[in-house]
């Protein structure tokens, strides 16, 4: 049984999408690393990337060269610093090399050595790349494929968890979680954790779990207090700002935890309450759009529905909100996901939308649901309600870019995912006709049967009956 943690669902990276952004950044990374035990990299005289299926099609909407670029320079999207990416690759654009080895410069142009195969797609997955380096007369190639979510498959290999590790409480379907939460007697944050300890100390899962709160919280706070026009040429206004800036009548906080507690201390009627969910996500997402920094909550494309919806509670719960709380949160949402990704699929590609907003929204309906003081079944019911609701929704990004419709899909998937919390603690799972586990079968059913242009290809639905043109990211 695949083990995976809520670390592997909840990455932190840079916008402005998992699968071909962050996946396609970890795949060279990765082949870098193998590279360096099959040859020299003093000896490598050139380096190509070739990109296949969804990535292809959409790879320079969304900005797959830029990854792909910035891990050959040696830049992790954890650390890289995001306010200097479009100087590093007009930098490259220039100069026209990268350095392997010893500092040895070698020639490599974004224009030229990355290949977008739009007609070839490869048979693991529908986003496929092959990195190929030149020593001598030899070409050294890797195949990767960008399963989403940031995570990584190379040819030849499962598509399974990242360690071969036995855990305490393992569960591939949810009734599973269900079936140890009541022999434990335990929340599901208690099975998580019990879990998690599996691979880190109390200390080190404390930690991550409050960095990627910080995380959201800064993207939060950055895509409320930015404005103007996102990259890509579609002319997409920033409305995060304008919207927060309104409700709070023009008053301005100088970080994000006084900016909390500025909302905080506002009576807020239910109106505008909706409004702030929608601001959230709007906020998280005009980030990801700009190559900011954002937690992968499953995606990229849906990384606004979980911390808007935490936010939202953080902001409107009548008692302060822990860190305690925080942690059980991001644990539930995170474990959620893994029930999809085991069984199902994270990627657009191979899911559409329901994949990324869908699965974004049920784990935040579950999580919001237990920190409420929702009991285990209803958690559970709050994701199938979410998931139920999302069934179908196809993946037609205008011209490849992360923003219509995905950045308003994310506001839609949280106040969906508030709603179902809602329903599920005022109902009694005894009586529901349908599990989570049904649903993420009919969804990946659902899945299989969509026409593949509606799977991120940008060949379909709003991609090809919006009349813009625009060029690429």
């Amino acid at each position: 049984m695949p083990a995976i943690s809520v670390f592997d669902m909840l990455k932190i990276g840079v916008g402005p999408s998992s699968s071909h952004t962050l996946g396609p950044w970890r795949a060279v990374q990765r082949w870098l690393k193998e590279l360096e035990n099959d040859v020299n990299l003093d000896e490598v005289t050139h380096i190509q990337i070739a990109l296949y299926g969804s990535l292809a099609l959409t790879g320079r909407g969304h900005c797959t060269d830029k990854a792909v670029s910035l891990a050959l320079l040696g830049y992790d999207p954890v650390t890289v610093p995001v306010e200097e990416i479009e100087a590093i690759l007009n930098d490259l654009r220039d100069k026209k090399f990268i350095s392997l080895g010893n500092g040895r410069d070698i020639p490599f142009d974004p224009d030229t050595d990355i290949w977008y195969q739009t007609r070839e797609k490869l048979p693991f997955h529908a986003n496929g790349m092959r990195c190929i380096a030149t020593v001598g007369e030899t070409s050294y190639k890797g195949t990767y494929y960008s399963v989403g979510g940031g995570f990584v498959v190379k040819d030849g290999e499962t598509e399974e968890g990242t360690d071969e590790v036995q855990l305490p409480y393992p569960c591939e379907i949810s009734n599973q979680l269900l079936g140890h939460c009541q022999t434990q007697n335990f929340a599901i944050a208690d099975m998580v954790h019990a879990n998690e300890l599996t691979w880190r100390t109390e200390a080190e899962i404390k930690a991550h779990l409050m960095q990627i709160w910080q995380v959201m919280k800064e993207g939060l706070y950055r895509g409320c207090h930015t404005d103007g026009t996102l990259p890509g040429g579609l002319q997409v206004t920033r409305r995060a700002k304008g919207i927060s800036s309104k409700l709070l009548d023009g008053t301005v906080a100088p970080d994000p935890d006084a900016w909390i507690q500025l909302i905080r201390s506002r009576n807020f009627n239910f109106r505008q309450t909706l409004k702030w969910v929608s601001c959230f996500a709007l906020a998280v997402n005009e980030e990801n759009a700009s190559l900011g920094r954002v937690v992968t909550a499953p995606t990229n494309g849906a990384a606004g529905v979980i911390p808007a919806v935490l936010m939202y509670h953080v902001c409107f719960a009548e008692e302060e909100v822990t860190d305690g709380d925080i942690a059980k949160y991001l644990m539930v949402a995170g474990e959620i996901g893994t029930f999809f990704k085991k069984r199902a699929t994270i990627s657009a590609a191979m899911g559409g939308c329901q994949a990324e907003i869908g699965v974004s929204s049920a784990m935040a309906a579950a999580a919001l649901t237990e920190i409420q003081g929702g009991t285990v079944a209803q958690s559970l019911m709050a994701a199938e309600i979410a998931m139920e609701h999302h069934l179908g929704l196809t993946c037609d990004p205008i011209k490849g870019l992360v923003q219509v419709p995905c950045i308003e899909r994310n506001s839609m998937g949280a106040i969906k995912a508030i709603n179902a919390a809602a329903l599920a603690l005022e109902g009694n799972p005894q009586e529901a006709k349908v599990s989570l586990d049904d649903v993420i079968q009919t969804m990946w059913e659902t899945a299989k049967d969509m026409n593949s242009k509606y799977k991120e290809t940008s060949q379909g639905g709003l991609a090809v009956n919006i009349s813009v043109r625009v060029p690429e990211c």
